[in-house]
């Protein structure tokens, strides 16, 4: 059909991007979802139930390869809801981390997530239309003792995003930044955080913060922070110190700290 409405979603696979991919096949949008594990397959078979197209890229968005993958795949079609969903994390402290586990952290969660911006966001520019939902992190709003690349990464999607917001806002395309709390995925046993506090407390569900994501999405909102509780964080995040805010951190996210009350 040449009139289907089409969402593209990356970091689909399971979580907050899956559920997100959901609320889209609902609404009649065909999909293009990615990811960099052969469960896209299954997500895509899952969505299909919902009498929509989905077509499934298996590939490494923190590589330029895999995103022109995803970009080659997309083609001329016109996105009418985009969705840079796809994240990584990283526990334990920074110098004892494995540089290539940062790296790979940093070049998915920036640089792979900016250049898909780029080069798609300019293609919805120019059709003068278009949603676009960055998924930041409440914890962009505080220095992250245990997870600094992490949380820096975030602070970076954060504000950037409403930048560009700010630079689209007579394009007819809108920006709106999801930040979420911790979130039940599989977020916390990937960034080999499951012996602390944070990976061992009860979390968010993603459908809920999926659907505050794409409700905020939809109406052109700018930022939604999911979650009361979260907005009482990062309201207190903005009055309390940095090296207060980053100890706080740290009881969270130190390893072993599962172990403690």
């Amino acid at each position: 059909m040449t009139d289907a409405k089409l969402a593209v979603v990356t970091g689909a696979s399971s979580g907050i991007g899956r559920e997100l991919a959901k609320l889209c096949a609902k609404d009649g949008y065909d999909l293009i979802i990615a990811a960099d594990e052969p469960a896209i397959r299954q997500a895509a078979e899952a969505l299909e139930t919902h009498n929509v197209t989905v077509e499934a890229i298996e590939a490494d968005l923190a590589t330029v390869e895999g995103a022109d993958r995803l970009i080659s795949q997309i083609g001329d079609r016109d996105i009418d809801l985009l969705f840079l969903n796809a994240g990584r994390g990283l526990g334990n402290g920074f110098v004892d981390q494995d540089w290539r586990k940062v790296r790979r952290i940093i070049d998915t969660n920036v640089t792979g997530t900016v250049y898909l911006a780029h080069e798609l966001g300019a293609k919805m520019a120019r059709r003068g239309r278009g949603r676009i939902l960055f998924t930041g992190s409440i914890a962009g709003f505080m220095p992250g003792t245990f997870q600094a690349v992490y949380n820096g990464t975030k602070a970076f999607i954060d504000s950037f995003s409403i930048a560009l917001r700010h630079e689209l806002k007579d394009s007819g395309v809108t920006v709106t930044v999801l930040m979420p709390g911790p979130t039940q995925t599989r977020f916390f046993e990937r960034a080999e955080m499951m012996d602390t506090k944070v990976g061992s407390d009860e979390k968010d569900n993603p459908a809920d913060v999926a659907k505050t994501g794409y409700e905020a999405m939809m109406a052109g909102d700018e930022q939604v922070v999911s979650g009361w509780k979260n907005k009482l964080q990062v309201a207190a995040a903005h009055v309390t110190p940095a090296g207060t805010l980053a100890e706080q951190h740290r009881s969270m996210a130190e390893p072993g700290s599962a172990s403690s009350d």
